[in-house]
């Protein structure tokens, strides 16, 4: 049989925070990291899975069921089990995994893992699945075998993904349109700034925030909040809980953000997607309260050195920045956030300046 080689990219969500769950609008795009999968498919029944980021293999039986297998090898047996779900046969054999895609950043990781592994499966069964299916497969494996309770937003960001383009996601209908995402050709570069505090949903919060929002959607007597999105914050009045109403309000701003992001980016407008990454950052440092104060000073330290914007990207908690410096302020902002973030006793963090990169294939992870 012959062995497959498959890789998918990380992602940076540009502004559009915890509105996948709730039927509303994201922004992201694909990042250079990439997590790599090489597969050798065999007439057996059990898959033998190896991790440059592990011990030892993790072995499970294609026949898999929710539960069997647990840590970081449930992310690929979450896949095979649901791509036999959906009626799909997958083979035995081995899988060799290794990745630029960090984990515990807020970069989608695991989404990487997923769509790597999905992909590398479908190529060596010779399955053609569209990215919406296969979205939905990965989504599945994580929501119902790893038991995460995440949106959409990860997988079809990486599936659909393109070179200097953004892709405008509307989870509602299930769409999504490509955004011409050049800063570098306008003077102006954007930084991924990692903190290296991990980004978690352990402890329930994320979940939380979910059912938060539910509740604030059935309290407006509503199937989601992206149905009174045409109403705004005006929605809210009636609402009498001030956690419904901050939660809920979040959501219709960061919804709103995302349109105007796109007509700023249509524009070339990178001082109004700065504000707009500012904006967003405060919505959920003060209403969705997912923000921290490591977090909170990398962003302030970013926005005071001269960035045009800074937000947090990921689910929160910890995790990465995201900023948009012009080509001058570049290295000044770079050194003015190592430096404050130090003299507050956090680990200086890593800054990248990135681009768009590619969606999955054949590429190998750097």
């Amino acid at each position: 049989m012959t062995v497959v080689h498959h890789s998918a990219p990380g992602r940076v969500n540009l502004i559009g925070e915890h509105t996948d769950y709730n039927l509303g609008f994201a922004l992201p795009i694909a990042l250079p990291a990439r997590t790599a999968v090489t597969f050798e498919p065999s007439d057996s029944a059990e898959l033998t899975v190896h991790s440059d980021r592990a011990d030892g293999p993790a072995r499970f039986r294609v026949d898999t069921t929710p539960g069997a297998v647990t840590g970081w090898a449930a992310y690929v047996a979450g896949i095979v089990w649901a791509l036999r779900h959906a009626g799909h046969d997958v083979p035995g054999g081995t899988l060799t995994i290794s990745g630029g895609v960090e984990m515990g950043a807020g970069l989608a990781s695991s989404a990487a893992l997923e769509c790597a592994v999905l992909g590398a499966l479908l190529r060596a069964a010779g399955l053609h699945l569209d990215p919406i299916e296969q979205a939905r497969i990965a989504h599945r494996a994580e929501n119902e075998y790893v038991g995460a309770p995440t949106g959409l937003m990860d997988q079809l960001a990486i599936l659909f993904a393109e070179p200097l383009r953004a892709q405008l996601i509307d989870f509602c209908h299930l769409t999504l349109r490509p955004v011409a995402f050049d800063p570098d050709a306008r003077g102006v570069a954007l930084l991924l700034i990692n903190s290296h505090a991990t980004h978690r949903h352990a402890g329930g919060e994320y979940a939380a925030r979910r059912a938060s929002c539910e509740q604030a959607a059935a309290a407006l007597g509503a199937d989601s909040l992206r149905d009174v999105q045409d109403r705004g914050v005006a929605a809210l009045a009636d609402a009498a809980d001030p956690d419904t109403v901050r939660r809920a309000r979040h959501v219709i701003t960061e919804n709103q953000r995302v349109l105007d992001t796109v007509e700023a980016l249509e524009a070339a407008d990178f001082a109004a997607v700065g504000r707009l990454f500012t904006a967003s950052h405060a919505s959920m440092r003060d209403d969705f309260e997912i923000t921290t104060e490591h977090i909170d000073l990398i962003a302030d330290a970013a926005i005071d050195a001269g960035a045009l914007g800074a937000r947090m990207t990921g689910g929160g908690f910890g995790g990465c920045v995201i900023a948009l410096v012009t080509a001058d302020m570049k290295a000044a902002v770079e050194a003015a956030v190592r430096q404050r973030v130090g003299d507050a006793g956090y680990r200086r963090p890593t800054i990248i300046h990135i681009r768009a990169g590619h969606g999955p294939g054949d590429q190998a992870a750097p």
